[in-house]
């Protein structure tokens, strides 16, 4: 027997001694809170996603490969290092054999039920309660099963000729001390939160893990650490949306069949849906112009992580005729002829487009335009819908995604880490760019969702450019996803700063640096 097949043969014994060791799903649980690892570490080690290892954990299905075999080596080496308080927490699990009943102790020898660190009670295998015999999944610390204080009720009656399974416990005397209050178990709205902001936080780690593997890998180097993280930007992102996705309630389409109007006609000629791209400049005014009117030169923040929150089509686009495809609850793309813009000391919501008559726009335009025409601003006819390509949709589909990289964004900018915020500008912008017809993402291929998403960005600046007129400053400009050049006091309208719903002043070329003037021209 030759050297490789020896050490195939003792790959397979190693394997088969591990599959014999395997603990129960409560020590797995305990050994990973042990050691102080999230769910999101161990599904890096083991290469596989935060769900698996929940659903390892909970006893929702068994550790199978590819990951098993790290994730056996893994739990066998927290077991050295943190050994049970008791075998049978430690002991093999085999979840076809049929629960064995332990001996009932007295009321006063009941172990308490075993809280996590989070608040929540420890989950294993579904057993009769050793206090009162009704199945449950909750455990006591000594791994045995125990529900927690007042959700234990008393056991059922039982008839004459059968053989009781759990005994009754005496009522305590009248001079015997009362109980302990029991545990309060939390409501379910507190456990959905404690478990939105547990997801949270493990797929944070995942976002400061690569930051410091990348600073250790370039040895502190902060410049060689970011080119290393915006390289791997792509799947990094990928892997997150994946984790924000592992509780979701719905399947999305990660590859549809796509009508020709999402396919771009060549490398040379521009896509054939209008994203409402501003380039807006007001008529009455002009640099070249003399005159004293100071214009102060805004940026929003972060515009187009602010802009994943919107409408987003979740399955394969259906073809309607006329305004068919128009509902609240449906995304995707329209043909439509839109009505005259009569407001030119206003950037046009449609953007600066030269060719009049019938275009493709995405939902987030058309939802601007509709709300222009109806009765709070009343400033616009309602287009004519020709056609329409859309699916189901949802506004929260990439929210969790959002909130997971603004936090990760806040966080960084309150302590001046300017590696992990570039990092995050690097994922949620290359997320969005390569999400349509990309060599760079092989994962997901959504055009549909890139043309929505830059859309909604640029329906989200003429907002601001709105709230700006409305407050009595005057738009002098609007350009791009994040540049608002106003006249006027606008301290007293935005926020500064670089939050998400702030705005700073650009510094970002010689002719929008921060202030200048312009003249105003004969009307």
């Amino acid at each position: 027997m030759s050297e490789g097949q020896l050490d195939s043969v003792e790959a397979l014994l190693e394997e088969a001694r591990l599959m014999a060791w395997m603990p129960s799903p409560v020590e797995r649980l305990r050994l990973r809170e042990a050691a102080g690892l999230s769910r999101a570490q161990v599904a890096a080690a083991v290469g596989v996603g935060r769900q698996t290892v929940a659903n390892w954990e909970s006893g929702e299905t068994d550790p199978q490969p590819p990951g098993r075999g790290k994730y056996l080596k893994l739990l066998k080496g927290l077991a050295e290092i943190h050994p049970a308080s008791s075998p049978e927490a430690a002991g093999p699990h085999t979840p076809d054999e049929p629960p064995t009943l332990q001996p009932l102790p007295s009321a006063t020898e009941l172990p308490p039920t075993a809280f996590r660190p989070d608040g929540l009670v420890v989950q294993g295998d579904p057993e009769p309660c050793i206090r009162c015999g009704v199945v449950t999944p909750f455990k006591a610390t000594d791994g045995r099963s125990l529900h927690p204080g007042a959700m234990c009720q008393p056991p059922a009656a039982t008839p004459q000729a059968t053989t009781p399974v759990v005994a009754q416990v005496p009522p305590p005397a009248a001079s015997a001390q009362p109980s302990p209050t029991p545990a309060r178990v939390p409501s379910r709205p507190q456990r959905r939160a404690q478990s939105s902001a547990r997801a949270q936080a493990e797929t944070n780690t995942l976002i400061t893990g690569a930051v410091h593997e990348e600073l250790e890998r370039a040895e502190g180097d902060a410049d060689v650490a970011l080119q290393a993280l915006v390289k791997r930007a792509i799947p990094d992102v990928m892997r997150l949306f994946e984790e924000t996705r592992a509780t979701a309630r719905y399947q999305y389409t990660a590859y549809p069949s796509l009508p020709d109007i999402l396919h771009k006609p060549s490398k040379r000629e521009p896509d054939q849906i209008w994203e409402a791209r501003p380039n807006f400049h007001h008529p009455h005014y002009s640099l070249k112009a003399p005159g004293d009117v100071r214009v102060t030169a805004l940026d929003a923040n972060a515009a187009y992580l602010s802009a994943l929150k919107c409408w987003l089509p979740i399955g394969k686009l259906e073809h309607h005729a006329g305004d068919g495809g128009v509902d609240p609850k449906r995304a995707g793309v329209h043909l439509v002829t839109p009505a005259p813009w009569d407001h030119p000391h206003l950037p046009d919501p449609l953007g600066d487009r030269e060719e009049p008559g019938a275009l493709w726009i995405t939902d987030a335009t058309l939802r601007l335009l509709l709300r222009l025409s109806g009765p709070k601003y009343g400033l616009i006819e309602a287009p004519t819908v020709h056609e329409s390509w859309t699916s189901g949709a949802t506004e929260n589909f990439l929210d969790a995604l959002r909130k997971v990289l603004a936090a990760a964004r806040e966080t960084a900018l309150a302590q001046d880490d300017t590696i992990t915020e570039g990092y995050v500008k690097a994922m949620y912008s290359k997320f969005i760019s390569t999400m349509g017809e990309s060599i760079h993402n092989r994962a997901l291929q959504r055009p549909d969702w890139m043309h929505i998403i830059h859309s909604q960005a640029y329906a989200n600046l003429w907002g601001k450019a709105y709230k700006a007129h409305q407050a009595g400053l005057e738009v002098i400009a609007m350009m791009g996803t994040d540049e608002l050049h106003v006249a006027g006091d606008w301290r007293q309208v935005f926020t500064e700063g670089r939050g998400l719903t702030q705005m700073k002043i650009k510094h970002s070329d010689a002719k929008a640096s921060g202030e200048y003037t312009v003249g105003q021209v004969a009307r």
